[in-house]
């Protein structure tokens, strides 16, 4: 297949670099010139459990340069994906398909909007990455899921090939009759966290141990998942304890969640896409979301305060 990365950072390049060792003419756009430059001069240094190596990668910033593709992978941050997919559509050609794997939900509609929803499937990954560098990438991909399926549930030969190709490339996929509930189920996870650590800034450790953090993530989980019940999704989980476990799961007590991270590096958040969707759906469907609304009103005010002293410090 030929493939294009919206979006090459360390998610991008993990997965991009994986399909690249399989065969694939895998192409990972950036607007990121050094990382470009990087991969383009040196290839992509890619550290993982078996060590270390160099992999010969197509990088661009230009999509112009890549000429449409089989399939488009979205991996760029939520806030970006209208810009970024509206800049890249000399990557869609007449039978181009349209893969959103970013974290949280309403990147398909968006998506739909630009380039039709027959184009679009939904999907989630588990595979993980971290960016040390331009050009060099810690990469976490043996025995992660990744998931992928049509909006409609239909199980489809085209959905069917993706996961063929993932899978030869040494990338666990499975295809699912039901990517919403699994897109659900992984965003009742990122609402168990993200807000509350990137108000508090607790690591995963300060904020397993403190009791009244869990119980504002139990209510946040619960309206979501009441949110979820009333559109009709199939979740897998049933009680909210169950994400607010999950979301722990074989992550180190120093771990900080993206959203913490990204208040960190004095970058806005994917707040809107996360405890932002659950406000979202909740006001569609009739079903209050107080507790999510608050967490996302916070995160706002954190990022309004941010934003200010930068341009002031810009000023000064």
């Amino acid at each position: 297949m030929k493939i294009a990365f919206l979006g090459a950072g360390a998610l991008g390049c993990a997965i991009g670099s994986a399909l690249t060792e399989g065969g694939h003419e895998t192409w990972l756009v950036d607007r990121f010139a050094a990382h470009v430059e990087a991969m383009r001069r040196d290839g992509l240094q890619v550290d993982d459990a078996s060590g270390s190596r160099r992999v010969t990668v197509r990088a661009t910033t230009n999509p112009g340069e890549v000429g449409p593709v089989d399939l488009v992978i979205v991996l760029v941050k939520s806030f970006h994906t209208d810009s970024a997919m509206r800049g890249a559509l000399d990557l869609v050609g007449p039978d181009t398909l349209v893969l959103s794997l970013q974290n949280g939900l309403g990147h398909e509609d968006v998506l739909s909007e630009i380039v039709g929803r027959e184009r679009v499937l939904a999907g989630k990954t588990y595979v993980g990455g971290v960016l040390k560098a331009p050009g060099h990438i810690q990469s976490g991909v043996s025995g992660k899921l990744t998931i992928v399926g049509e909006l409609d549930g239909r199980v489809t030969d085209r959905v069917r090939a993706i996961a063929v190709a993932f899978n030869a490339s040494g990338l666990t996929t499975t295809v699912s009759d039901n990517i919403l509930g699994t897109m659900w189920d992984k965003l009742l996870i990122n609402v168990a966290t993200g807000a509350i650590t990137g108000i508090t800034g607790l690591t995963y450790g300060q904020l397993y141990a403190e009791p009244t953090m869990k119980a504002t993530a139990l209510a946040a989980i619960g309206e979501a998942m009441a949110a979820a019940q009333a559109a009709g999704i199939h979740l897998s989980m049933t009680h909210a304890e169950q994400a607010w476990t999950m979301a722990a799961e074989g992550l180190s007590p120093a771990f900080k969640t993206s959203m913490l991270q990204s208040l960190e590096k004095g970058s806005v958040t994917e707040i809107d896409f996360i405890n932002g969707a659950v406000v979202r759906w909740g006001e569609r469907l009739g079903v209050p979301t107080p507790v999510n609304s608050t967490l996302v009103a916070c995160i706002k005010g954190i990022e309004r305060a941010m934003t200010d002293r930068q341009k002031e410090g810009a000023t000064a």
